[in-house]
């Protein structure tokens, strides 16, 4: 720990056990009370799959801090929206590492790899309204609001959410 802040890393998303458990753990009430609850396993394994499957469109991270403890996942992926192809971006930290800064850290790392793809000129971000950590991670880092929006999450489900951009330029 250096000025306060936890030393972390993020690693591309592979076929290990762990990854697969951070899923699960992902997976509960609490940490997706802002994204439509809980998924089935189905769901689950259809993510792990997605997130091995996504090649050049992007890339999935687990967020490990210095000694080894898995703290969460942060990835961005290719999107389309409003007829343009952009990069999304999505984090996710357990409960017991929330509130540490560690989230605007891994966020932080993604961008600077999306960023260094040159691939997309923008990245966006979709919290929910209600979600005012997520938001809060996006002022902070120096996205730009757009618009309250519907957003289609999970599919089949509309939710409210804020549109942030950040320009990768």
């Amino acid at each position: 720990m250096k000025d306060g802040t936890i030393s972390l890393q993020i690693r591309p998303w592979t076929e290990a056990d762990r990854d697969l458990e951070l899923l699960y753990q992902l997976n509960t009430s609490e940490m997706t009370k802002h994204l439509g609850g809980p998924e089935s396993e189905e769901f689950i394994l259809a993510r792990h799959k997605r997130y091995l499957e996504l090649g050049d469109r992007g890339c999935m991270y687990t967020v490990i801090l210095n000694h080894g403890e898995t703290a969460g996942s942060v990835g961005y992926w290719e999107s389309v929206w409003e007829n343009e192809t952009v990069y999304e971006i999505g984090w996710s930290v357990l409960p017991v590492f929330q509130g540490k800064g560690i989230a605007s850290q891994a966020v932080t790392a993604a961008i600077e790899e999306a960023r260094s793809e040159k691939k997309h000129r923008f990245l966006h971000a979709f919290p929910s309204v209600s979600n005012k950590a997520s938001n809060a991670i996006c002022r902070k880092l120096g996205f730009t609001f757009v618009n309250e929006c519907q957003f289609e999450y999970p599919p089949g489900s509309m939710m409210q959410c804020n549109n942030w951009r950040l320009n990768l330029e």
